[in-house]
């Protein structure tokens, strides 16, 4: 089990954060023990509630390269559209907590995961909630990222036949260990589909990688206010649309049509009254953006074969024995639910 020991020297934090914002005599520190990427701390410091980003322990240093990339892209959005915490300081210097980490201010308000709050629970709140959503996303896809700085941030040209191609390759990783156990075979005609399929990429822009509902956060008061942006870690220059089919994906609005392992990790109550449907989420976004949505399905299915691979790898490291999490062993007839909804989408059984 990891602890706060294992994620940060605390004596050296606060000869950090001290010199960044003065002493102080309250100083605590605690651990967010939410999520599967990277370690979230939440520090107390003096009047000041912080976040500390870091990789988790053990990791590459290409994977702790992933925070201070994470805090570039969230530095260079502070005077912009797009809203993002406040950012205080990063560094590279290992020696100070065991690996490079960066700190922002901490917003206050509500992630929503599994439930809407109760001060939301009304068609009007739904509404809002949705078109908060679906601007915010179109604010992120038209910042000038040159002007901003975030220029050489990533490599644009071909990154949706790159993503066909990394998210094959993690299939390859995870059948090694898992066709032994089961075949998935709509897998392949998912692939052998999206491969045939790619569509010319609209003009890049800068993108989230994994924009959804429980990536952003609403403040504390009435009406919804979108008031956050988290986790970055997978932004990068590239195809807005599959920030857009990854949101879909993750908005439900027929419960019948939920498989029962995304019942269990989404947002369910995406189906009460009140919530745009997909088609107006697209709708909106085209007309926030000024960008004609082109070849949805193609980044529907784009969708459902990247989460097909994460619960497929899920379910490798349960096999192999790295990991005893009931979710992941949930995957060995999750991943054949999903490829089932891919070759659907596909086939035109399941229309936006």
């Amino acid at each position: 089990m990891v602890t706060e020991s294992d994620l940060v020297d605390r004596e050296n934090l606060r000869a950090f954060l001290a010199d960044e914002l003065g002493e102080t005599d309250e100083f605590s520190i605690e651990r967010h023990d939410q999520g599967f990427s990277n370690e979230t701390l939440f520090v107390t410091w003096g009047d000041n509630e912080l976040v500390i980003r870091r990789p988790p322990p053990g990791d590459t240093a290409d994977t702790a390269h992933d925070v201070l990339r994470e805090y570039e892209v969230v530095d260079a959005l502070q005077e912009t559209d797009v809203p993002v915490p406040t950012t205080v300081a990063a560094t590279e210097d290992a020696d100070i907590i065991g690996c490079p980490f960066y700190v922002m201010e901490k917003l206050s308000g509500d992630v929503i995961r599994f439930s809407e709050p109760d001060r939301f629970d009304s068609p009007e709140h739904r509404q809002r909630i949705s078109e908060e959503t679906v601007d915010t996303l179109a604010a992120i896809h038209t910042v000038d990222y040159e002007a901003v700085g975030l220029g050489e941030f990533g490599n644009p040209e071909g990154y949706t036949a790159r993503q066909v191609e990394r998210w094959g390759k993690q299939f390859d990783w995870a059948f090694d260990e898992t066709t032994e156990k089961r075949e998935v075979p709509e897998i392949a005609e998912m692939g052998e589909w999206l491969e045939a399929n790619v569509p010319d990429e609209p003009a890049h822009t800068l993108v989230h990688g994994d924009y959804k509902l429980d990536n952003v956060m609403f403040g504390p008061g009435t009406p919804p206010e979108l008031t956050g942006v988290l986790d970055w870690e997978m932004s990068t220059l590239g195809d807005p649309l599959c920030d857009l089919g990854w949101l879909l994906f993750f908005w439900f609005e027929d419960r019948s049509q939920v498989p029962p392992i995304m019942q269990s990790m989404g947002p369910v109550f995406l189906t009460n009254d009140g919530y745009a449907s997909r088609a107006e989420l697209v709708e909106r976004y085209e007309d926030q953006t000024g960008v004609p949505v082109q070849n949805i399905k193609f980044y529907r299915v784009l969708a459902v074969y990247k989460m097909a691979a994460l619960g497929e790898m899920f379910f490798a490291r349960y096999l192999m024995g790295h990991s005893d999490n009931s979710f992941y062993a949930m995957m060995e007839e999750g991943v054949p639910m999903l490829a089932e909804q891919g070759v659907e989408i596909i086939e035109g059984e399941r229309p936006l």
